[in-house]
């Protein structure tokens, strides 16, 4: 007969080892800006194959996500911008010495599938095509969007922000490429990363380089991550070979030293 005492026993060591590897293999919480979601989804079952650990996911704009973080959100990794992640260094809500600069995009402009594309070869191509179309798409700056804070400054800087505004179309997060394959808007100005993965638009290409701007991404480590270890090497995955092929499909590249 089965010693009752020494099978409850068992089975209650058994409870316990597994409670305790669920509670191990703790979800790593990511918060992560704009463009760079795709990225964590890509990479993330890279890192869960190699620690076990399960990576959950939260997207907004950079500046939503400062706001979250200043607020109290609990966190493990986020990836910011560099100046928004030194920040809160400062803030001491991300941990000193863990800030890594992972990638950087350019941005980009697109059309509908199967339309002409124009010319913007050059930064006075760039600008008649602005004004040669119907209406123009971009991130809403007011949403704290890096790319449209920066595409409404340098509508400013050509001169042509005042005939823009009554064509403008703004989206306030998400893909601007939305407007472009609905019909919102004929042309769309977003980060590259934003606009490759939508099959129904085409990329006409960056912006021309006297005029382009690299948002990059930096990576910092909370100041109360609950696994810090597992935070370090959720980083590392995103420093790698690996996260250099993925980074290059998705239309970044890693930093440039």
């Amino acid at each position: 007969m089965t010693d009752k005492p020494l099978f409850a026993a068992a089975l209650l060591f058994a409870a316990m080892a597994f409670m305790g590897s669920r509670a191990a293999a703790a979800d790593i919480k990511v918060l992560t800006a704009g463009a760079f979601k795709q990225i964590v989804v890509a990479l993330a079952p890279e890192f869960e194959k190699q620690t076990g650990h399960k990576v959950a996911i939260e997207n907004e704009t950079v500046g939503a996500l400062v706001k979250k973080i200043e607020g109290g959100e609990a966190f493990d990794v986020t990836f910011l911008s560099p100046a928004a992640v030194d920040d809160l260094v400062k803030k001491g809500k991300i941990a000193d010495g863990s800030q890594v600069n992972i990638a950087r995009v350019g941005v980009g402009v697109m059309v509908k599938e199967g339309a002409p594309k124009p010319d913007i070869g050059s930064v006075d191509a760039f600008k008649q095509a602005v004004l040669a179309a119907k209406s123009v798409a971009y991130i809403d700056p007011a949403s704290g969007g890096s790319s449209g804070i920066y595409v409404a400054k340098l509508l400013e800087q050509l001169g042509i922000a005042d005939q823009v505004k009554p064509k403008q179309k703004l989206k306030k997060g998400g893909y601007v490429a939305d407007l472009i394959v609905s019909g919102e808007a004929e042309l769309g100005i977003h980060q590259i990363s934003e606009i490759v993965p939508v099959k129904e638009v085409t990329l006409v290409g960056p912006l021309p380089a006297e005029i382009q701007n690299y948002t990059t991404y930096a990576a910092g480590i909370g100041a109360g991550a609950k696994d810090g270890e597992a935070a370090k090497a959720l980083i590392k995955v995103f420093s790698g070979p690996t996260a250099a092929a993925v980074l290059k499909d998705k239309g970044m590249e890693q930093p440039r030293s």
